[in-house]
């Protein structure tokens, strides 16, 4: 790790940006204006996650594409084979906000989730 870091806190609206630096008896943080920031922080150097978003291509409605999304943050590390998995789905309407389209997408037991609806058309 760098000797000093900043990370832009986005668990609330302030963005407090955390400096962080490592020592003998871990990490040392300034800016954080709570403890949600300073455990952001620390989750952010050690393991970062992420919400994918995305839209995949939907037959036989008024929509060409439906909004979906990780139901949870993955490994950063893992965000280009979720959307290779993604690149290979198409879905059928009817689909409405919260459907699993994807169980456990790239064996991370996460779901992938509709964010839109898609009536289906005659």
């Amino acid at each position: 790790m760098n000797d000093d870091i900043e990370v832009t806190c986005i668990m609330c609206p302030l963005g407090c940006k955390i400096h962080v630096k490592e020592n003998k008896e871990g990490f040392q943080m300034t800016g954080a204006a709570c403890k949600n920031g300073e455990e952001y922080a620390t989750q952010e150097i050690n393991s970062p996650k992420r919400i994918v978003m995305s839209v995949v291509p939907c037959r036989h409605s008024n929509i060409s594409t439906v909004a979906v999304k990780t139901a949870k943050p993955v490994p950063k590390e893992v965000v280009h084979q979720v959307m290779k998995e993604l690149a290979n789905i198409v879905v059928d309407a009817p689909v409405h906000v919260g459907d699993v389209i994807i169980k456990n997408i790239a064996g991370l037991n996460v779901d992938i989730v509709a964010t839109r609806n898609a009536e289906r058309i005659q």
